[in-house]
């Protein structure tokens, strides 16, 4: 059972742990340090643990994915830390399927899974908070499994009948609990309302990304006061082209405080809309792009005494050590790579063949690893 303690429950959020084999140990010295910092009482994965479409996993596959979950599991299992995860874009893009993905997860005696929507979309469940005597549920959080690419590849938007299921549990949850119960909502895509918080501006501003896909050609910066609490935001947000509706399903009842993504690996931010928090966490995993040092996690902690409040920070690898990269060649390159392929382009034209070649080359790796 989850259930608050002294008043307050710790949520650790991780995204885009994206490892290979072998895994990258500087990752799991990440996720060692912020849990042994910050004690979480739920840890919730996000999506894409696995870089699935990794040519590591083109052979024995099956055994290198259940060692990869082994490494970065193990540090929350040996601290008797529940957790929780739902999926990215790449966790099934090689030999093992979410459904088997999902029994090697529930293997460990700490997961924690609640009734799946249908037998094929596991990653979508709900899961209730107790409070500190264990007697009622207070709090609620959705998992939801945001799907991957359309044929077009745009990425694909959380379906209608995700939404619906949404929906339902909600009124499910109501009428066993007589209350809307306060929620967070996790996972690894964005909604496209994420760019309503963001301020359009000109090429040239401080800050400044640009947009891609139906957004081409237009660009996006955080404002001043979000950069100012720590946010940053390095790369557009790849959010699905086709909006289905699930941001305005969520501020229906007022009973989803806040949604939260990964996927962006090099964003970390949290913003008001409509009364929904729509936030960012940073990319945990160094076997793949990131912000540097300031890869990391982030912590959100819930008041028992004020149900719908909450604190949130992020926790960075710079702030927990002294980082030394363990790859250091790899890190600069995955430090440093163009944002987009119209970037590595710009580039190319700017710097001549030579460079414009290997940003282009370090670009074709990053559409694939983000």
């Amino acid at each position: 059972m989850l259930h608050f303690n002294n008043g307050t429950f710790k949520i650790m959020q991780i995204a885009d742990i994206q490892e290979d084999y072998p895994v990258n140990p500087d990752t799991i010295k990440l996720i060692t340090l912020s849990l042994e910092k910050e004690k979480p009482d739920l840890v919730v994965l996000t999506g894409d643990q696995i870089q699935a479409y990794s040519s590591c996993y083109f052979k024995d596959g099956e055994r290198k994915i259940r060692e990869v979950i082994n490494a970065f599991i193990t540090p929350i299992e040996e601290r008797n830390i529940p957790f929780c995860i739902t999926f990215g874009n790449h966790d099934d893009d090689g030999p093992l399927d979410k459904a088997s993905q999902i029994e090697i997860y529930a293997s460990y005696s700490c997961s924690r899974f609640g009734t799946p929507r249908s037998s094929s979309d596991k990653g979508t469940y709900s899961l209730q908070i107790f409070d500190s005597a264990k007697e009622k549920e207070i709090f609620n959080i959705y998992l939801i499994d945001s799907n991957k690419k359309e044929p077009d590849g745009a990425y694909s938007p959380v379906k209608k009948e995700q939404i619906e299921w949404y929906r339902n549990e909600r009124e499910r949850l109501r009428n066993k609990t007589g209350n809307y119960l306060p929620s967070f909502v996790f996972q690894h895509i964005p909604v496209p309302e994420f760019y309503d918080i963001l301020i359009k501006c000109a090429k040239k501003e401080k800050g400044a990304v640009e947009a891609f896909k139906s957004r081409k050609n237009t660009f996006w910066k955080l404002d001043s006061e979000t950069m100012a609490n720590g946010g940053f935001m390095h790369e557009s947000p790849a959010v699905p082209e086709i909006n289905t509706g699930e941001f305005d399903a969520l501020k229906e009842k007022g009973d989803v405080i806040g949604l939260f993504a990964g996927h962006d690996h090099i964003n970390s931010f949290i913003k008001n809309k409509d009364g929904i928090d729509l936030g960012y966490c940073q990319g945990a995993g160094f076997n793949t792009y990131g912000p540097g040092s300031k890869r990391g996690v982030r912590i959100y902690t819930l008041y028992e005494n004020n149900i719908r409040s909450y604190k949130s920070y992020t926790v960075t690898m710079e702030q927990l050590c002294v980082y030394k990269p363990s790859k250091p060649v790899k890190e600069f390159i995955f430090t440093h790579m163009p944002s987009s392929l119209d970037e590595a382009i710009k580039i190319a034209k700017k710097a001549g063949v030579v460079i414009g070649i290997t940003a282009a080359a370090c670009i074709f790796g990053k559409k694939i690893l983000k």
